[in-house]
């Protein structure tokens, strides 16, 4: 049975030709299910009221996001990867800034340029090697580096995404604690099946702020996890600083995952993994 998740059909600017992203202007469950995502990310991003903010759509596609963000008085610049996406935007004659862009290459925006940044279903793209060279780890990490920069100091990134695996997930928030975010995951619904969405709410340095916590919908629920911090897991990268990192044990697990991803058989990760033997006598 061949897969539905989008990134395993091609690349995502060959998935998102012309007619898939007619849908996105078309299809009224796609854009009220994008819409309602993206109400819930301006709401975790939690800028400032009645003030209009320059936010950053990473993987704007055909402008669904971006139109909340005009509605709510805010300016926008839309990043994607695919033509036939932006194409729709103009058509629909959107407001914001449109950039034809690889999001694993890196943001291609001055340093403090932007008040937030939100995503909405585009970083699970990241976790594929669609190309014989492309490395998953390092393109996120390029992304999340270069995403810091361009945001102002304190501002907040909150992308939705779809994970496969939870070790995509931990990869994820590897990288973004690498590149020098804080934050950490807040899971809205987590009992249910269909309705329950991921955001990574990361915070791009600044005052420490407090996660937000996700939604039940379920009274007496409060013992419900539904936000995980990462903060303190950060701790181990700073120690690293000015260390090599090669043969650490994150450089050995992020080597392992990239095998993993390659099809070839990896032992199961472990407490002894990485762990230094004596040397024999």
């Amino acid at each position: 049975m061949a897969s539905k998740r989008p990134e395993h059909q091609g690349p995502p600017d060959i998935f998102y030709n012309e007619n898939e992203a007619r849908k996105y202007s078309q299809n009224t469950h796609i854009i009220d299910v994008q819409t309602k995502l993206s109400e819930r990310a301006i709401e975790l991003l939690n800028l400032p009221d009645e003030e209009s903010c320059l936010v950053l759509d990473i993987g704007c596609g055909s402008g669904l996001s971006g139109e909340v963000l005009t509605d709510l008085g805010h300016q926008w610049f839309g990043l994607d990867i695919s033509t036939a996406m932006l194409d729709v935007a103009q058509e629909r004659e959107v407001e914001g800034e449109l950039v034809l862009g690889d999001i694993g290459y890196g943001m291609p925006f001055r340093a403090g340029s932007f008040d937030g940044a939100i995503s909405i279903s585009a970083l699970q793209w990241l976790c594929q090697a669609d190309k014989s060279y492309h490395n998953p780890v390092k393109r996120l990490y390029k992304f999340f580096a270069t995403l810091y920069s361009c945001l102002a100091r304190g501002a907040r990134a909150v992308l939705q995404f779809y994970p496969e695996t939870p070790n995509q997930v931990d990869m994820i928030t590897q990288q973004a604690m690498k590149a020098g975010f804080t934050g950490g995951l807040v899971v809205d619904y987590p009992n249910s099946t269909r309705a329950k969405k991921m955001f990574l709410c990361l915070f791009a340095g600044g005052q420490v702020q407090q996660l937000p916590k996700g939604l039940t919908g379920e009274e007496g629920s409060e013992d419900v996890p539904t936000q995980a911090r990462f903060d303190k897991q950060r701790q181990r990268y700073k120690d690293l600083r000015g260390k090599s990192l090669k043969k650490s044990r994150t450089w050995i697990l992020d080597k392992k995952e990239r095998w993993r991803n390659k099809g070839r058989d990896v032992r199961p990760d472990s407490k002894y993994t990485a762990r230094r033997r004596p040397k024999p006598f």
